[in-house]
């Protein structure tokens, strides 16, 4: 099994216990959908709880009295999402040795003009062959030519770089916010393992600017972030892990350089096989403690369970349980529980091709004469 992340170490106890429950928002919309050019549009809307249908109350004097009107105005975030990515578009053939792709393709110069002093014969021409390129594993590669005039004491000069496998992915959004977000990424261009991301953000409201650097590197037995914000501080956080055999040890540390302090750190360990895992981690500079346990008990029941102890605020231990039961290939029912009595249930089912409804519940057993409970759907639209 691959190295997860830093923060994937516990990732498939998190995601039994806290994805595919639908109460947190009361309704949920998002299309999906991919142009014939590899542009990629996502729209999702979300309407929570407490903005979906707000009250107002107006006072009148006397002898009119008080009275609350319902304000139907609902808050509804929505996100447009654009995304291309420019794939490679095919493979050169592969040359025996950097040298020898310098001798296959070998840079030519422009045509000579009538008016250039390159139309006069050339005595020697001296071509250095590529640096790097493809015969040694990486897409950049350099040449030079030189060539030195009869005529002209100057001769003509080139220096190429060449650039192959481009693997480019371009992401821009916008919201209902006004901002607008700009993603590069480069995945496996520059060295196998290895993606570098530029996210850059700006509200033209406050001309609020960001602008941050990450960089991911995976290895068989390795894998290693870092998170670099280039206007806020400028902070750094790094994290990285490393497994044997299912076992897994990895720590992550933040950095502000005005500072020049640590932030944050954290530690986890954990073990992965293919039917279960485990986990511990320490967070919140080893303050919050916090251990799960993943089962995967056949191919349509999951189970999973969490406990968390923070330091700081006592001795009291919050625990979760969590178990999926996929009813049928398109279905799937989830349940969950925590110590405090708060109980969620979520039905997921796919009603035709490209189209997802999710409904989802949660309820407070200790008070279930009071209005405490919340219920949402989700519909998903993929073309």
């Amino acid at each position: 099994m691959s190295v997860p992340a830093f923060s994937d170490i516990a990732k498939p106890a998190n995601d039994l216990l806290n994805k595919d429950f639908y109460h947190l928002s009361a309704s949920t919309f998002e299309f999906k959908d991919t142009a014939p050019n590899g542009v990629a549009f996502k729209v999702t809307g979300k309407s929570s709880h407490e903005k979906a249908t707000s009250a107002a109350v107006s006072y009148q004097p006397l002898p009119v009295p008080c009275r609350a009107v319902a304000d139907m105005t609902a808050d509804f975030p929505v996100q447009i999402e654009g995304k291309y990515n420019d794939k490679p578009t095919g493979t050169a053939p592969q040359p025996r040795n950097a040298f020898d792709g310098a001798r296959r393709s070998k840079p030519r110069p422009p045509p000579p003009r009538p008016s250039s002093p390159l139309s006069q014969p050339l005595a020697t021409t001296i071509v250095v062959s590529r640096i790097l390129g493809p015969g040694s594993g990486w897409p950049l590669g350099f040449a030079m030519i030189l060539a030195p005039g009869l005529n002209h004491p100057d001769g003509y000069r080139q220096l190429l770089m060449f650039y192959h496998r481009a693997g480019l992915t371009l992401t821009q959004t916008w919201n209902t916010a006004n901002a607008l977000d700009t993603k590069l990424e480069v995945n496996d261009t520059l060295a196998q393992g290895l993606k570098l991301e530029g996210l850059f953000n700006f509200l033209p409201a406050t001309a609020a600017k960001g602008a941050k650097f990450n960089l991911h590197f995976k290895q068989p037995g390795f894998h290693g972030r870092a998170f670099f914000d280039l206007l806020k501080g400028p902070t750094a956080n790094v994290d990285a892990v490393v497994g044997h055999e299912g076992f897994l040890a990895g720590a992550s540390a933040g950095y502000d350089v005005n500072k020049a302090a640590l932030t944050a750190y954290s530690a986890a360990v954990g073990y992965a096989a293919p039917q279960y895992s485990a986990a511990i981690t320490a967070s919140d500079n080893l303050s919050v403690f916090a251990a799960s346990y993943y089962h995967k008990v056949n191919s349509q029941v999951e189970a999973g369970a969490k406990a968390t102890w923070n330091s700081k605020t006592g001795n009291t231990v919050g625990l979760e349980v969590a178990s999926k039961y996929r009813i049928d290939p398109v279905s799937f029912a989830k349940f969950k529980v925590n110590d405090r009595g708060i109980a969620a249930l979520a039905y997921n089912v796919l009603l035709r091709e490209g189209v997802t409804l999710g409904v989802g519940g949660s309820f407070d057993t200790q008070k279930l004469d009071q209005a405490t409970h919340k219920i949402g759907v989700s519909f998903t639209f993929e073309a």
